[in-house]
């Protein structure tokens, strides 16, 4: 199983040799540390389980993958919520699924809820309190719950190539291919897209093997080179959202996580500013690759159509790729539209407040603003 030992040990050192000392961070690192190796270890095993129990995966084909992949808070979830409704077509992956990517375990999980169905459900009545209790306070931001469409990120934690390091290593510059892994040298890139195919094989073997995969992965923007040449018949969606909004948000979600174990860190600090140049990056990166990209295998949603009418955007998004709208998918969008209507965010933030401004964006995607006519 695929690891970067080279950035997790640069993390360490950054976190534990380079920073002030801080006994809150080094009992957050430290944790942390224990934790990803007993879960790397557990995650391996089960994986080496599948080669002598399920060992069909290996030639599980991934035919057509559809990736959503966008800058984070631009709409991918309510994307992926939206087509993984449409499961005759469509499988997804979900957050427990991503959390243990192997078909042993996910087999045992199947047991497992079985039994709880025919015996009370007492078991899924805790796991309801547990999410509540974990991730209650994300609802506003980002809802998780094990049993729902998520996106791939849970894979690449395992490899440590992801964003998502950022949360507790803020060391955005020194770290960047983390979160860019077209960044990464071609030997690095190739065993990274690897281990994702066979994390992807393993969930069609077990989940849906003559169905198309639908995958939603935000910090794929960093990586969209890399799936196009691990997946040569892979489509593509992407999502547009003003910039001014989309990293705003970005940063936001990650704030509050770097002041638990980081209090110093403040609001308009560089660390945010590292994160949001990040961000503004994959908008350019993903940009220039739709630009190279045949327009059969991609789709541009606009995140204002969007959220105006996500029925309409999917109905054309379809008809983009010459897909057919079942009546019971069709039935199960229209009452996902009537939610998404009502819905409010109560997620508030601005790009003053980390230290950001409009003109530092316009100045860096002056040409992908008036592309995509997003006001200045």
């Amino acid at each position: 199983m695929y690891i970067n030992l080279k950035l997790f040990s640069k993390a360490l050192y950054l976190s534990l040799f380079k920073t002030r000392f801080s006994l809150r961070r080094w009992a957050y690192v430290w944790f942390f540390t224990a934790l990803f190796w007993v879960m790397w270890l557990i995650v391996a095993f089960g994986r080496a389980l599948d080669h002598l129990i399920f060992p069909g995966f290996r030639r599980q084909p991934i035919t057509r993958p559809v990736f959503i992949v966008a800058p984070p808070r631009s709409g991918t979830t309510l994307t992926q919520k939206l087509m993984s409704q449409d499961d005759d077509r469509f499988v997804h992956v979900k957050l427990y699924q991503t959390i243990f990517p192997s078909v042993t375990y996910q087999r045992i999980f199947d047991g497992i809820a079985w039994m709880d169905r025919h015996t009370g459900q007492a078991l899924s009545k805790l796991i309801s309190w547990m999410e509540k209790t974990l991730f209650g306070g994300w609802d506003d931001m980002h809802k998780l719950r094990f049993n729902q469409p998520e996106e791939d990120d849970g894979f690449f934690v395992y490899s440590f190539v992801t964003e998502a390091i950022y949360l507790l290593f803020p060391y955005v510059d020194e770290l960047w291919e983390a979160g860019f892994a077209d960044a990464l040298p071609a030997d690095d890139r190739r065993k990274l897209m690897r281990y994702y195919k066979s994390c992807l094989q393993r969930h069609l073997f077990a989940n849906g093997p003559d169905k198309t995969l639908l995958s939603k992965a935000t910090q794929s923007s960093g990586a969209v080179e890399s799936l196009r040449e691990a997946f040569p018949d892979a489509r593509f969606i992407t999502i547009i959202r003003h910039p001014y909004q989309s990293i705003a948000s970005h940063v936001s979600v990650f704030y509050p996580v770097w002041r638990a174990h980081s209090p110093d860190i403040a609001k308009d600090s560089p660390v945010s500013k590292s994160y949001a140049r990040q961000a503004l990056c994959w908008y350019q990166h993903l940009f220039e690759f739709g630009l190279r990209m045949d327009p059969g295998r991609y789709y541009c949603i606009d995140y204002r159509d969007l959220i105006r009418d996500p029925q309409e955007a999917l109905e054309t998004l379809y008809q983009h790729f010459g897909w057919d709208l079942s009546d019971a998918f069709r039935a199960r969008l229209e009452a996902a539209t009537q939610r998404q209507q009502t819905f409010k965010s109560a997620h508030d933030y601005t790009l003053e407040e980390f230290g950001l401004s409009k003109e530092w964006i316009q100045e860096e995607l002056g040409a992908l603003l008036d592309h995509y006519s997003l006001a200045r």
